[in-house]
């Protein structure tokens, strides 16, 4: 999968060289996807081998972290790991760390998936962005703008969830589709080419928002198949 290389066909990611430029650039013409690309040293799968038990989805504290037995490149990555944290947090942020080796999956009944392995938008009453980086395993996708269609507007879909709440396309299915998170997934259009988020790479993209000046950045959470490691996930 693409990483990148394809930044430039749309407008939409703009590659920036730190922290600060992350956080201080704007969401605007178009843009809806900032990356500082980073290849970080430091072994971070040791950290995810000190993670006991074989939950979905393990959160890791600084506390954990460091009490943590490292060698030398284990510490390193933990010092990075502790640096991403307090930077964000620095600037009114609450990032997660989590050790991911699956999320659920959603048993919807009209069968439209509605999951993260599913390209969506996030989401927000206000202005807001998401932050999210991997640091080992599979990264995450994202999806152009251009190349998607949002699942509520594919007819058989449409024709599906209708007959869920009732056949009639009025008020009352607008908040059902809203209250299910329905407007918020898309399906790629045929030719789509999907992009990776890399590993390393600290991101900020934009959220489905009132207020937001582009539309909201698509992405997914990458499939987890058998015997591939866990994620190593920073988001806020």
């Amino acid at each position: 999968m693409p990483a990148l290389t394809l930044a430039s066909d749309y407008a939409r990611i703009k590659v920036v060289g730190s922290f600060a430029e992350l956080l201080k650039t704007p969401f605007r013409d178009g843009v809806n996807a900032l990356c500082w690309p980073r290849e970080l040293p430091g072994d971070f799968a040791e950290i995810l081998a000190r993670v006991d038990g074989d939950e979905q989805i393990t959160s890791l504290d600084e506390a954990w972290l460091q009490a943590l037995t490292l060698s030398e490149a284990g510490q390193v990555a933990r010092n990075i790991l502790l640096e991403d944290l307090r930077l964000l947090r620095a600037h009114g942020l609450s990032p997660g760390l989590d050790c991911i080796r699956s999320y659920p999956r959603d048993d919807d009944p009209a069968g439209v998936p509605t999951d993260v392995y599913s390209f969506h938008a996030d989401s927000a009453p206000v202005a807001a962005d998401t932050w999210l980086c991997t640091y080992s395993g599979a990264p995450s996708e994202g999806l152009w703008n251009e190349e998607a269609i949002r699942r509520i507007e594919v007819p058989e879909t449409r024709a599906q969830l209708l007959k869920l709440c009732g056949g009639k396309d009025d008020a009352d299915f607008r908040e059902f589709l809203r209250e299910h998170c329905y407007d918020l997934h898309y399906a790629p259009l045929p030719g789509a080419r999907p992009y990776s988020f890399g590993v390393g790479n600290l991101w900020r993209i934009a959220v489905d928002s009132p207020d937001s000046p582009v539309p909201p950045c698509l992405h997914r959470a990458p499939e987890n198949l058998p015997g591939q490691p866990p994620r190593l996930l920073l988001i806020s």
